[in-house]
């Protein structure tokens, strides 16, 4: 019997207080916003519209997971997360135990707001803290205070929230072991299940690359990447908390992020609002990305989407090998041919996978080396000349 793909909804919310300085994302402040007509409540509407397409498109399949991301989810109140959630169960209807998930600023949540998820039925909640060091939040053009990350998530523990994530980011210009180690002992007193933890990226187009680019910021250093990544990795492991993807680290398996891992095993999900992508059945398409043109093509009758791709079974394949790799669940070695297996002996015997059970598990080491090691692993089985496998 065929296993079915799980399915999730992944919602948008494009709205900010103000602009972090290192973000790229498809976010809008109110000042950008103003005279285009664009508003929460027109965006919750489009949303509505949108998630009424997807039913008419994808037909009868339970939602297992919902993710609603931004921006700032929180900036638009737990009413309106609320309604998108009931019009998630309105179209789909929620799988049971579904894992319902907000991402939020620390500076605009209260112990209200958590009550109001918990009451339309949010399950998870992620908080961006990236710091506990006030200077590494002025370069970072974050606004909430220092302290505020780990209320917020002592506030939800105690609203109910079932599972509740803190995000760092670490290697900022100007951030010392100390503030690091600083920053993830403040984490371990929030009380958290899940933690996220991301190395800098100076993105093309941002504030913080202007200023990389002026040379009024170093670029952040590899090799200090790599040394904060293990000092993490040491801290999070010692209080109990185990790294599930190179990324992230949970108290336990029903801790992880489902959602997240519908993207990392071949799942399924439908993006609804602006800028949003989705994948179906090796099909990705993505919506426009401002908020007002969204709102006016689902108002007109139209689907917002902007563009679609069908992935070839190369690309299929390049994503499993790039994804699983990652997990600590490890890369079936099924899915590599010959050379690739080759390729992967060599890593194993350099130290930076395990092979078990027909499975190659990154090590620590490999961690730290995971891009380049999926691009060897590729790159064996073009040099050969050999077909990618694409199992189902």
């Amino acid at each position: 019997m065929t296993v079915p793909t799980p399915f999730g909804i992944y919602v948008h919310v494009p709205f900010c207080a103000s602009r972090c300085g290192y973000c790229d994302f498809n976010t809008y402040t109110a000042s950008e916003l103003d005279g285009s007509g664009a508003s929460p409540d027109g965006w919750l509407e489009a949303v509505r519209r949108e998630l009424a397409l997807a039913r008419r498109t994808v037909g009868d399949r339970p939602v297992e997971t919902v993710f609603v991301g931004g921006g700032t989810p929180s900036l638009i109140g737990a009413g309106r997360l609320g309604a998108v959630l009931d019009s998630v169960r309105d179209e789909f209807g929620l799988a049971p135990g579904a894992e319902v998930t907000t991402e939020s600023n620390p500076e605009s949540t209260s112990p209200e707001f958590f009550d109001g998820l918990v009451e339309a039925g949010f399950t998870r909640v992620s908080l961006g803290m990236q710091s506990a060091a006030p200077h590494v939040l002025r370069i970072l053009d974050r606004r909430h205070t220092p302290g505020r990350a780990v209320e917020a998530a002592l506030e939800a523990r105690r609203a109910g929230i079932g599972h509740v994530n803190l995000d760092l980011i670490y290697a900022t210009p100007g951030e010392t072991t100390d503030d690091l180690r600083s920053s993830v002992e403040a984490v371990l007193t929030a009380s958290v299940d899940h933690v996220s933890a991301y190395s800098l990226i100076v993105e093309d187009g941002t504030a913080l690359a202007r200023r990389v680019t002026r040379g009024e910021l170093p670029a952040p250093d590899d090799d200090v990447a790599a040394e904060r990544y293990e000092l993490i990795d040491d801290l999070l492991t010692a209080a109990g908390l185990g790294w599930y993807e190179v990324s992230n680290w949970a108290s336990s398996a029903d801790a992880g992020c489902r959602h997240n891992l519908g993207y990392w095993l071949d799942g399924d999900w439908w993006g609804a609002g602006p800028g949003a992508h989705s994948h179906v059945a090796g099909t990705r398409w993505w919506n426009v990305k401002h908020p007002a043109r969204y709102a006016s093509m689902l108002a007109d009758g139209v689907s917002p989407e902007l563009d679609r791709e069908v992935l070839t079974p190369d690309e299929q394949h390049t994503e499993r090998v790039m994804l699983r790799l990652r997990l600590a669940s490890g890369l079936p070695l099924e899915l590599l041919d010959g050379p690739a297996r080759a390729e992967a002996a060599r890593a194993a015997e350099d130290g930076l996978l395990t092979l078990a059970g027909g499975r190659a598990v990154l090590t620590r080491r490999g961690r730290l080396l995971a891009d380049r090691l999926v691009q060897d692993l590729l790159l064996a089985s073009e040099s050969a000349g050999a077909p990618a496998d694409t199992p189902a």
